[in-house]
């Protein structure tokens, strides 16, 4: 999976008290992955609002964001964020 600027992501696990709502993130940087380098492993991204603004810029790491919302043995993930179809 190769982790672009630009794309989006949705929570595995809806939001605490409110179903079926899910939080949405945005990547704005290249992944660093440059060892040895601070911030190896992380990438840049921003919580998306539900019109489309950008808020709550982090890093976050590079192992919470997933291609498939299952495993590889087919279980469903409990954490993370997985690619929304583009």
């Amino acid at each position: 999976m190769t982790i672009q600027p630009g794309q989006t992501y949705r929570s595995v696990a809806p939001i605490p008290d409110h179903p079926g709502n899910y939080r949405y993130i945005k990547i704005l940087g290249e992944p660093m992955t440059i060892p040895g380098v601070y911030g190896f492993g992380t990438v840049q991204v921003a919580t998306l609002t539900e019109d489309g603004r950008e808020t709550r810029q982090r890093s976050m790491k590079l192992n919470q964001l997933h291609a498939t919302a299952t495993t590889r043995d087919g279980v469903p993930r409990r954490t993370g964020y997985v690619l929304e179809d583009t």
